[in-house]
Formats: C-alpha cells, sequence, structure tokens
C-alpha cells in the first residue's frame, strides 16, 4: 500500500477518513491498554491511537522504527495546538512494521544535546529533525526563486567545468591528478570566474548558474570548502544594471521567504566603511561608528600617541554609551586582549561619571584633549570611550571588531532587521609584505576606475577599482565587480602585480587569447547561497544549512574523509606519498 498522506496535513475537516500514514517512530507512550505514538515524516507528525486491539503488534516498537498504518481520523479531545496536526488523531486499525531500528546515538527532535561531532558523524539521522530539514527546504526555495526570476529576466543557466586549468592569483585550488596525463593535475574551480567571462565573449550576454566552488583555505563558521554561489554575468552593463538585478532577486526572496518588503540599499565606499566601521563587512544595524580624533592630540604630550602619529598613524575612538558602569577593571583587561588578536598594541579607555573621567588615559591626557573628546564625542554621564592608536588599517579593524563584540554583548543590534548595503570602490590592489609585491585584491580581471589607470604603477596604494561587495547584517553576501574587457588593460594589470607577459600567458593564456576577437564590457556577481540561507534561517552556522558539511578541519566525519587510498592507486596515477 501507498501512503495516502504525510505526516502534517490531516485537519478537522479530515475527520472519518480512511488513511495510510508511513514514517518514523518520534515517541511513544503507554498508558495501559492505550499506546499512543507520534509518527514523523518530512511533513510532520501525527498521533496515532493503538487499543487492546491491535497494540500487541507494537510491543517491541521504539523510536525511529518504521511503521505504516492504516486508520479513522478522529478529532482529539486534549487538543495540542503546538502541532499543527494537534487537533486530530488516528485511530489504527492495521500496523505494519516496515523496518525496526537499533537505539539511536543521539537524539532525534527539534531540540537535541548531541555535539556537533556526533551529529556529523551520523548527519543522516540529524537530517531527520525538523530544523535540519526546513534548512534544506528553504534553500530549495531560495533556489528556484533564483532560477525563476533569472530566467524571467532573460537569463540563460549554464554549467561550467568542475575539471579545469589551476590559475593561482587567490586562495589554494585543490588539485585532481589526471590518470591518462602522468603529472599534470586538474583543478577544481574556485569559482566559474574565467569560464562566465568566456561565455560573455561567446554572446550568451545573460548567464547565471548555482554553482559548487572549492577553495583549500581556512575555514570558520560561515565558510566551506565546498559551497555554492547563484553565479550571474552580463554583457554591456555598468555597475548600476548589475546591482538593479541582484537588488530585485533580493527583494524576490525576501517577499517570498521571510514576507519582508525591502527598501533601497544603502551604498558606501570602502573607505567610509573603513572610517566609520573598521570593516568592509559592516554590521549596520546598530550605530557606535568609529571616530578618527587624531586632531585632538596633534600637540599632545603622551609619548605613545605623539609617537604613532609621527609615524603617520592614526588614534580612533568608540563609545558604549550609558555603559561605563558594566565594564570592571578585569572586563577591560579582556578587551585589551582582544584588540591585541587583531594587532593592536593597546586599548585606552576613559570613563564618564559625575561629571569627571577616570580610566588608563586619565593622568596623561591635558584637560583640553579630555574636553574636546567629550565634545567631539558628545559624552554623556556613564559613557565608556575606547580608543586604539596604531596604523591607520590595524586602528581601524581592531576597533571595529570590538564594536561588532560590543555590539552583541550589550544588545544593541536588533535581530529582527535586514540591513543590506553596497560597499563600492575597493583598493584594486593590496600589499602582501611575505611576497614583498602588490596582488589583486579581489581578481586580476577586476576592472580599475578608469581616472586610476595611471596609478597602478605609480600610486598603486590609492588606486580603485570598479569591484563592489553586497553586506548583508555583517556577512560578505557576494562580491562582483565590472570586468576589464580591454586586452591591454589586462596585461598592464598583470603587470602590476608582477607578472611578466610570459607568466601571464603561462597561466591564463587560453583566456587571454579569447580577447582578441571582441570582447564586450561586462560584469557580474558571486552571491554566496549558504550565506544567504544561514542568514534566513536564523543561524550563524553555516554547517546548519549544508546536507553533508565538514568541519572545520574540512574533514567529514560520516565518511571518514579525507581517507589513504590503495598503493595501486597511487601507482595508477604516477604519485607518491611523500613523509
Amino acid at each position: 500500500m501507498r501512503k495516502t498522506h504525510n505526516c502534517g496535513e490531516l485537519r478537522l475537516a479530515d475527520v472519518n477518513k480512511k488513511v495510510i500514514l508511513q514514517g518514523w517512530v518520534a515517541k511513544r507512550r503507554n498508558f495501559g491498554a492505550l499506546v499512543f505514538i507520534d509518527l514523523r515524516d518530512r511533513g510532520g507528525i501525527t498521533q496515532c491511537i493503538f487499543d487492546e486491539n491491535i497494540s500487541d503488534q507494537i510491543v517491541n516498537v521504539r523510536n525511529e522504527y518504521v511503521l505504516e498504518v492504516v486508520g479513522e481520523v478522529v478529532e482529539r479531545k486534549d487538543k495540542n495546538p503546538k502541532m499543527a496536526t494537534g487537533d486530530i488523531e488516528i485511530k489504527v486499525e492495521e500496523v505494519k512494521i516496515i523496518n525496526s531500528a537499533e537505539t539511536t546515538p543521539m537524539i532525534i527532535a527539534k531540540e537535541t544535546d548531541a555535539l556537533e561531532d556526533t551529529r556529523l558523524k551520523y548527519r543522516y539521522l540529524d537530517l531527520r529533525r525538523e530544523n535540519l530539514q526546513s534548512n534544506l527546504i528553504l534553500r530549495h526555495k531560495v533556489a528556484l526563486l533564483t532560477r525563476n526570476y533569472l530566467s524571467d529576466l532573460g537569463f540563460i543557466e549554464v554549467e561550467t567545468p568542475i575539471l579545469c586549468r589551476s590559475t593561482p592569483e587567490g586562495a589554494r585550488d585543490y588539485l585532481v591528478p589526471s590518470r591518462i596525463s602522468k603529472g599534470e593535475f586538474y583543478a577544481l574551480p574556485q569559482s566559474p570566474q574565467i569560464y562566465k567571462q568566456l561565455l560573455m565573449i561567446g554572446g550568451m550576454e545573460k548567464y547565471f548558474q548555482i554553482a559548487r566552488c572549492f577553495r583549500d583555505e581556512d575555514l570558520r563558521a560561515d565558510r566551506q570548502p565546498e559551497f555554492t554561489q547563484i553565479d550571474i554575468e552580463m554583457s554591456f552593463v555598468e555597475e548600476e544594471d548589475v546591482w538593479g538585478v541582484v537588488e530585485g532577486l533580493m527583494q524576490k526572496i525576501f517577499k517570498e521567504v521571510k514576507g519582508i518588503e525591502l527598501g533601497s540599499f544603502e551604498r558606501l565606499t570602502y573607505n567610509t566603511c573603513m572610517e566609520q566601521y573598521g570593516s568592509d563587512k559592516p554590521d549596520t544595524r546598530f550605530e557606535m561608528k568609529l571616530n578618527n580624533v587624531s586632531d585632538i592630540f596633534a600637540q599632545t604630550s603622551f609619548e605613545i600617541f605623539k609617537n604613532i602619529l609621527a609615524s603617520k598613524g592614526q588614534v580612533n575612538a568608540i563609545v558604549a554609551k550609558n555603559a561605563a558602569d558594566k565594564f570592571s577593571r578585569k572586563d577591560l583587561d579582556k578587551l585589551q586582549e582582544f584588540v591585541k588578536v587583531y594587532g593592536a598594541k593597546a586599548l585606552s579607555y576613559l570613563k564618564y561619571a559625575n561629571n569627571e573621567f577616570s580610566g588608563s588615559v586619565v593622568k596623561v591626557l591635558s584637560d583640553e584633549e579630555k574636553n574636546a573628546l567629550k565634545e567631539r564625542l558628545g559624552i554623556e554621564e556613564n559613557d565608556l570611550i575606547l580608543m586604539v592608536a596604531d596604523k591607520k588599517k590595524v586602528s581601524q579593524t581592531a576597533l571595529g571588531a570590538l564594536r561588532l563584540k560590543l555590539g552583541k554583548e550589550l544588545n544593541l543590534i536588533d535581530e529582527s532587521k535586514y540591513n543590506f548595503l553596497w560597499v563600492t570602490n575597493f583598493p584594486m590592489f593590496e600589499y602582501v609584505e611575505e611576497e614583498d609585491r602588490y596582488v589583486a585584491a579581489h581578481h586580476p580581471f577586476t576592472s580599475p576606475n578608469l581616472e586610476d589607470v595611471d596609478k597602478m604603477f605609480t600610486d598603486p596604494e590609492n588606486c580603485y577599482s570598479r569591484a563592489y561587495d553586497l553586506v548583508l547584517n555583517g556577512y560578505e553576501l557576494l562580491s562582483g565587480s565590472i570586468r576589464i574587457h580591454d586586452q591591454e588593460l589586462q596585461e598592464k594589470v598583470f603587470e602590476a602585480i608582477g607578472l611578466t607577459q610570459e607568466q601571464a600567458k603561462a597561466k591564463f593564456g587560453f583566456f587571454l587569447d579569447a580577447f582578441k576577437y571582441g570582447t564586450p564590457p561586462h560584469g557580474g556577481v558571486g552571491i554566496g547561497l549558504e550565506r544567504l540561507i544561514m542568514i534566513l534561517a536564523g543561524t550563524d552556522n553555516i554547517r546548519d544549512v549544508v546536507a553533508f558539511p565538514k568541519t572545520a578541519s574540512a574533514s567529514d566525519l560520516m565518511s571518514d574523509a579525507p581517507s589513504t587510498v590503495d598503493e595501486a592507486q597511487l601507482n595508477e596515477l604516477a604519485l607518491a606519498i611523500k613523509k
């Protein structure tokens, strides 16, 4: 027999119907002659009653057994408003044990006491939980909305290769040895970047793909070694065209999934974000902005501030309003250690209470400097001033991280808000001290601002690009740019990051050859699907929205991957393991 309904759809209107349900035993309760079983499938849970005429058939049944029940829908006397099916139950007439189950190593319920390692090892059991199932259903819904929205706009979905050429200048590649061409390797794509640009050269004009990407990099709560991005590329466009498509997509998703009408998206340049928030992916749901107070200490006698300013550093400050009494000396020492993680040498603080200042630097600052801080920062009773004096980027970044930490600890963040922010005008290059050279800040196919082209060689630090990110509640949701479509400009960018023409051709030759045959202006984005679902689902752990995720050490506890392989396989690939 086949089931007539799922375990979450029966209601009072179905009373007196004869139904067949199939699912797992979520809970069993014995009341003498009566046995109650909650039967669960992906649709939900339905309570089933077994009376003395049939209960002897389920004597050995326990949680996670798979059952088929045939019975009549009846109205419950003790209704359960917490269950969607809480107004009815099934009076079971026939039961079949489809499969038995051993005692599971974890509680399978919305709330479980299992450690994450246990959940990952037995992921197929974890997936039975309502939380994970709803997250994956949400992911499916967003992917479907995306496909329909972009298709309606004339975009074509195209799959690009998974086995491709290794093209460094990004994160580390995952390499795949070739059996046929021994000693040579494919790479798994970090993104479909080159292929989607080739599709534009190929005249596709509007492309998208829900693409698998692979990066061999250090992991964290919002990152996996393999991930999915909504990849979009468009020809004959400028920034506004790309942003309009993305904003429309987000508005569609949030309307359908959350019932929220999104307004216009705020825009800030990279430099403004760093100056005001100390981050290029700021959480704008709360204030506590950074203030550059370096000018207040231009004539300071405080040696530490004086030396930092003399070496072109900065003094930046944030204010925790009405919070001075919430931080003891021990608490402030912990904050001191926190900023050191971000390269800051020290954290200075001032408390304002009873019309006077106290704190770590109260004795070394002049009255004029303290009064200037009070006026500039709008200091009021019980406010706490926190300052980092250091190199510009260190000062901004450390204080930005501290701002976010305090926002969470002081409950300043409105969790019901969804704040979208376009961050624009990113630096074209960033300096890598270990390599003593400038590298592409995004990727080497990003177009510089046309007015900054001459700065690529004369002033690379102040050369800005047509790159942009979309930030949502402090997460980088997407990264994108207007690409280079001029062969001569592309060669200049390669030169600026230290690649000779020969090196560039060796790494990207097939791509550069395509530029010779009429490349349209184009641009696009890659939207992190898991990060979007993570935010929509209200979790801060990306593993909660991935069916079979990896741990922070990039291992799969369920399948025990990565693993060793047979010597015969290595020989076939002409590989040897270096001890």
